[in-house]
């Protein structure tokens, strides 16, 4: 990413070859006329600039601006006769996408500036006509990274600490900068100017609340929804998942020169294959909650359309939104259901998966994605390649002690029950093989007699037959639990840690 100093260099060493042509690629004009400010007065020369609200002034000057009557073209061709060797930045550059007679006398003035030495400078973030872009260089000026972003907020906490409660330290500068990736200086002190005033304060809690006000800036697409994710979210096991999370966290947040000083990149996200309704699903939830990250679900089956093109059109829309709102967690679901592609596939399959391998392998958004699978043998092989994802991980059952949490914490959230050890102890042998689904739904068959019935309708002997009337996976689907857990015990790491562990 080219950062602020590396384009005013870039564009400062252009000038000074008396390059014709300078395109300044960018979304903030006012970011690009303070960067020309600089330059101006660095290189102690006048930047003749103009914008349809200032008209034409000269940036390393005090003079009054000059009326062109809202078209500098003219002012543009008279000054390239009379002056050699000066330079004009055109700031509200427009209708220079295709050929037609405002593109023509554009090409007419740069003509005349390399007859004169001259340098045209053109600021815009659309596309330009290669018959305009052939007489010079292009540069593009990215949003703020990761230095420019921490220097920008804490320019703005010294500025308000006075007046509101200020909690963030530089770690949680550091923090903010990460969340805040891919805005613009203005969209960020816009961000935290909200922040302030609607809580008075920036509280070290609400960091996280950043990067969810990312999405509303865009547009939503139909195949992606954020995923609400309740602030007391518990999950029983995955206890190794849970310490690889931990770990990655301060990977996925590092700034990008740490990266690039160990040459590393952040986390890609993990694929959670194994037993049905044993938590794979929560793995997603779980990641944004201790990452503190907003959670987006991608229905890739909805991308496919009848008409020709349009299913690769919104696998790009999605992509797009998807690297727009990060940093953020990214939940598929069933992964296999979307992406599997049989030999005799259709070439929009066999193109909407390559668009997906090429995102995941490519994209330097920091976006976590969180895949489940209950059937790796239908996912293409491609989809394991290093690089792609993180780490493959594998939910079995439950076990014992994962079993006791999870009895405890249902009993305790729907029944408002607390059971001795020895009945834990009972009900814990009478839930072996069980999903952590069917400990749900057999506590919850509970709840809904309590509801019925009355409080007094439920004891420990009810709760003991609900247990036992349900058929666990396990036993339902022995032969293909089995060949799961083979798989899983072979090509993958464990999500939990065995009894002894």
């Amino acid at each position: 990413m080219s950062n602020y100093l590396d384009t005013m260099t870039e564009v400062k060493n252009y000038i000074y070859a008396r390059t014709p042509l300078i395109i300044i690629q960018s979304s903030e004009r006012e970011r690009v006329e303070r960067m020309l400010r600089a330059i101006a007065a660095d290189a102690m020369t006048d930047i003749y600039y103009y914008t349809d609200s200032k008209q034409v002034i000269k940036l390393n000057s005090n003079a009054p601006a000059l009326n062109v009557d809202s078209d500098p073209v003219s002012y543009m061709n008279d000054l390239f006769r009379k002056k050699q060797k000066s330079i004009f930045a055109y700031g509200d550059v427009k209708k220079i996408s295709e050929d037609n007679l405002y593109s023509r006398d554009i090409i007419n003035c740069l003509y005349l500036a390399k007859e004169s030495n001259s340098t045209l400078i053109l600021i815009t973030d659309g596309k330009v006509i290669q018959r305009i872009t052939q007489f010079g260089m292009i540069s593009k000026l990215d949003y703020p990274d990761d230095d420019e972003r921490c220097r920008h907020i804490r320019k703005f906490v010294q500025t308000y600490s006075g007046r509101f409660t200020v909690e963030w330290d530089d770690e949680d500068i550091v923090r903010a900068s990460t969340l805040l990736r891919g805005f613009t200086e203005i969209q960020i002190e816009n961000i935290l100017s909200n922040e302030i005033i609607s809580q008075g304060a920036l509280y070290k809690k609400n960091i996280h609340s950043l990067a969810g006000q990312k999405s509303r800036l865009y547009s939503a697409v139909s195949s992606i929804q954020q995923v609400s994710i309740d602030s007391d979210l518990s999950v029983a096991g995955l206890e190794n998942l849970k310490e690889w999370l931990m770990e990655k966290k301060k990977i996925f947040f590092a700034s990008d020169s740490e990266l690039t000083r160990y040459g590393l990149e952040t986390p890609k996200g993990i694929l959670m294959a194994g037993v049905p309704g044993c938590g794979k699903s929560y793995s997603a939830k779980m990641a944004a909650a201790m990452w503190e990250l907003p959670l987006f679900r991608f229905d890739i089956g909805s991308v496919y359309d009848k008409w020709m093109g349009e299913s690769e059109r919104k696998m790009r829309e999605a992509l797009d939104f998807i690297d727009n709102v990060s940093p953020c967690v990214l939940w598929v679901d069933e992964i296999e259901k979307a992406l599997a592609v049989s030999d005799g596939g259709n070439d929009t399959s066999q193109r909407i998966l390559g668009q997906f391998l090429f995102w995941l392998q490519e994209s330097k958004s920091r976006v976590f994605m969180t895949a489940t699978a209950n059937d790796i043998s239908r996912l293409p092989s491609e989809l394991f390649r290093k690089g792609r994802f993180s780490e493959v991980f594998f939910v079995d059952l439950p076990t014992s002690h994962e079993r006791r949490i999870a009895i405890e914490q249902y009993t305790a959230r729907c029944l408002h029950l607390r059971f001795s050890e020895e009945q834990l102890d009972y009900l814990v042998k009478l839930s072996d093989g069980f999903s952590f689904v069917e400990i749900e739904y057999a506590i919850k068959d509970s709840a809904q007699q309590m509801l019925i019935f009355g409080t007094r309708s439920v004891n420990m002997q009810t709760i003991a037959d609900n247990f036992k009337k349900v058929v666990p996976i396990k036993v339902r689907s022995r032969e293909k639990i089995e060949k799961i857990r083979k798989w899983g015990q072979e090509c993958a790491i464990p999500a939990h840690k065995d009894e002894e562990g």
